[in-house]
């Protein structure tokens, strides 16, 4: 059955890109393995079948910008050279800061109400992601939004929050009405007026209908995909198993894996490949061990293989040029 399943999965991101239902599309791994430039390149291809694409770097790195070659910010700016190619650098560190002094629209609560909240519900400040990218998503009609994510640590918690944070607004509602008769005992006792938790209730309320929301679009596999990207090497292949395993426990679409970096032509580790460079030689003999180990772990996964270059790929015209080898698998000249 592995045979089989091995011999017809394509070794490209083509089955992502003809997938026209796909809202959402997270490119992830460990730091260093590639992510943003097969975050790029996917897009720009899938720029070239959908009417309008994000992107959006999760990363503090920010690595979208010197990837293109091109300022981006917060708000959505289009990549030159595209008609409907667009990123977004959200600045993730501190969202309850408004350089406008404008409130977050956050589904009819305010900033105040998430800042009391964020010392009660660990987490919550994670919100503030998703509420902006609905918003965002919304307002402009994106067809897809590409994640440019943090490492996988950062990104696994971001995925699992919309399940955290509806638990533990839940948990806060449950608690309300216990809680509300002592709190203005309390405050009228010294000398304040009544808190209101119908107020806060209310705005609770308002939150868990997007979050709610957020956590089916996710878990939607024609609406939400995951993209793990990975490198022939110990350590890389160890954080994808982890990654994949996390995802499948989240109930989050992943079926495709790209091995990044890799030292053409390929080979099996029982295979001699001399080239003359003893250090290109035994880097592409480990290289093969572990890539035979990625086909063997992921039979059911479409496995793209992605060539390690001389230059960086930098600026758009090498993106365009690095991102064919998602649609078509790579063969050294």
């Amino acid at each position: 059955m592995a045979t089989s399943n091995t011999e017809y999965l394509e070794p490209s991101l083509n089955n992502i890109i003809d997938q026209k239902s796909l809202k959402m599309i997270f490119v992830g791994g460990k730091g260093g393995v590639g992510k943003t430039t097969c975050s790029c390149s996917l897009a720009v291809q899938l720029a070239k079948v959908r009417e309008s694409v994000l992107i959006i770097s999760t990363d503090p790195a920010h690595n979208v910008s010197d990837a293109f070659g091109q300022k981006f910010s917060k708000v959505p700016i289009k990549v030159t050279g595209f008609d409907n190619l667009y990123v977004i650098e959200m600045d993730t560190s501190d969202y309850f800061k408004s350089t406008q002094g404008d409130d977050v629209d956050l589904g009819g609560a305010d900033q105040g109400m998430i800042k009391d909240l964020a010392n009660a519900v660990p987490g919550i400040d994670e919100a503030i992601k998703y509420f902006e990218v609905m918003k965002l998503t919304g307002e402009y009609q994106f067809s897809v939004v590409v994640f440019d994510t943090a490492p996988t640590g950062q990104t696994l918690s971001l995925l699992s929050f919309p399940s955290t944070i509806e638990k533990g607004l839940d948990k806060i509602m449950e608690i309300k009405s216990k809680i509300a008769p002592f709190a203005n005992q309390v405050s009228s006792m010294i000398g304040l007026e009544s808190i209101s938790t119908d107020l806060l209730s209310a705005k609770l309320e308002a939150l868990l209908p997007v979050i709610k929301k957020v956590k089916e679009l996710l878990k939607n596999p024609d609406l939400t995909t995951f993209v793990c990207v990975c490198a022939a090497e110990f350590l890389p292949l160890c954080e994808t198993e982890r990654l994949v395993q996390e995802l499948t426990k989240a109930e989050i679409d992943t079926h495709n894996i790209v091995v990044n970096q890799l030292l053409f032509p390929l080979g099996s580790p029982r295979e001699d490949l001399s080239t003359g460079c003893k250090m290109c030689d035994a880097r592409r003999k480990v290289q093969a061990k572990y890539l035979d180990q990625i086909v063997d772990l992921y039979e059911d996964f479409h496995i793209t293989k992605l060539p390690l270059l001389e230059n960086e790929v930098r600026g758009v015209e090498k993106i365009k040029n690095f991102s064919e080898n998602f649609v078509t698998p790579y063969r050294q000249q």
